[in-house]
């Protein structure tokens, strides 16, 4: 293939490769290569070098990525009809008075000086070449600083890292040290495919969504996916969530908790006080089942709900949260059927509301249950008696200040919640609401207890 010039308008080809009026032969010249297999001083030169050429030839075909072999420039193009070489590295750059690289050295190839009718064009042209790179300099220069303001907002780690205000706040806990803990736990179980998030983008759509409860829709738009492919994430990351951490909602055996039992419940109740229970009720959709329907509806909200049945030990710690039931069952029902019964050992002291009337199953585990005193027909309580429930709601109200935590620290557990929740996962017999409600219990252990420092006389 005969050689030509492949600046445009430009009709140089090797078959005419003299100047008419001089006789003097027009060298043709390859666009510079680069490579990152070099020294990066010396790369950055090349890269330069190439991206001035590129930018000086100005055709749509010729690219920083792409430079067919066939495109060759022609001497007339360049001032006083010299182009550079660096030695060593096959290196050709067009002359526009870039710093040497100082670690090599560079050598002339002689072609012949073009008449001096065309100087006066060619220093016009490296004129604007010159100006042409400043305005390259200036966008790279503002493409950084854009670079860096949008990764400031892309919902990914460096979102997060180090601010720990901008980790409570979109996902409930403390730090960010903590939430790349959680994430630890849980990358293996996460699936590792070619998704448009990574694995912390799904940690941290799922948080939002518990901490926030924000739309799916609005979340698709945030991390820039689907509307399906947020919940698809939403429901794994749950899922594994659940399967990680649900550990961390655990009965504590009694020595532990006389470790740091709080002096309050020692001079009420001793040192056996292990548990503190209540049941709270969360909101969810109607059924169009009747069956459902009835069995979901209660009568103390005069709503539809879930209700669960949860335990803290003396210091704040969730130490026990049960399946979700029909808001129609009754208190008593979901502690004698829920499997916590069975957690409590022989002299254990509970602490409850009056609708916990479990004092005879609780005493078949060998344990006591204390309970406000009921009048029973009687005008008033006795003295005693008044005493004794002073004491209880003094520190059983931490139990509903654990409760309120959990649901202002997690607020989707105060939306209504859709039915597709509180269908039986396949293969389980838990909902999807059951292990949210789950995870956003030991998401909350992992926090500062809202108690201890109320409760602790230390």
């Amino acid at each position: 293939m005969a050689r030509s010039c492949c600046i445009i308008n430009c009709t140089s080809r090797a078959s005419n490769s003299r100047v008419k009026s001089t006789g003097k032969a027009i060298g043709f010249y390859r666009i510079p290569a680069w490579s990152r297999n070099i020294p990066s001083h010396v790369s950055e030169v090349k890269k330069r070098r190439r991206m001035a050429w590129i930018a000086a030839i100005r055709r749509p075909n010729i690219t920083f990525e792409n430079t067919p072999p066939h495109m060759l420039v022609c001497s007339k193009h360049f001032h006083k009809g010299k182009c550079f070489v660096v030695v060593n590295t096959s290196y050709l750059a067009l002359n526009r008075n870039h710093p040497p690289v100082t670690t090599e050295t560079t050598a002339e190839i002689q072609p012949q000086q073009i008449t001096p009718q065309h100087e006066d064009e060619d220093l016009q042209d490296c004129k604007m070449c010159s100006l042409k790179l400043q305005e390259i300099a200036h966008l790279q220069e503002e493409n950084l600083i854009l670079q860096k303001e949008l990764s400031k907002r892309k919902l990914d780690m460096e979102f997060l890292k180090d601010n720990n205000s901008k980790v409570k706040f979109y996902t409930g806990l403390p730090s960010f040290a903590l939430l790349m803990g959680v994430l630890q736990q849980i990358s293996p179980s996460l699936p590792d495919t070619d998704r448009k998030i990574s694995q912390f983008q799904m940690l941290l759509l799922t948080l939002m969504r518990l901490r926030l409860n924000l739309p799916i829709a609005h979340i698709a738009h945030l991390f820039d996916i689907s509307r399906t492919t947020t919940s698809t994430v939403f429901n794994i990351t749950v899922n594994v969530l659940y399967a990680h951490l649900s550990p961390l909602v655990h009965w504590l055996g009694r020595h532990c908790i006389q470790a740091s039992m709080p002096h309050q419940y020692v001079e009420m109740f001793g040192d056996r006080v292990t548990v503190i229970i209540d049941c709270f009720e969360l909101f969810i959709e109607r059924a169009q089942n009747l069956c459902a329907m009835v069995e979901t509806y209660s009568t103390y909200k005069s709503r539809h709900t879930m209700k669960y049945l949860i335990g803290i030990t003396p210091q704040g710690t969730i130490s026990f949260i049960s399946k979700g039931w029909g808001g129609r069952t009754s208190d008593k029902r979901i502690a004698e059927t829920s499997g916590f019964l069975q957690k409590l050992s022989p002299g254990d002291t509970v602490l409850a509301d009056r609708g916990f009337d479990i004092k005879e199953s609780v005493a078949l585990m060998g344990a006591t249950l204390k309970i406000p005193a009921f009048t029973r027909g009687r005008s008033q309580l006795q003295a005693k008696d008044v005493e004794d429930t002073r004491k209880l709601a003094h520190v059983r109200i931490h139990v509903e200040r654990v409760i309120g935590c959990l649901r202002s620290k997690y607020t989707i557990l105060n939306d209504t919640i859709r039915l597709g929740f509180v269908v039986p996962c396949e293969g389980e017999n838990m909902t999807l609401l059951d292990k949210i409600v789950a995870v956003s219990c030991a998401l909350t252990n992992m926090c500062p207890s809202v108690v201890v420092k109320h409760a602790s006389d230390e």
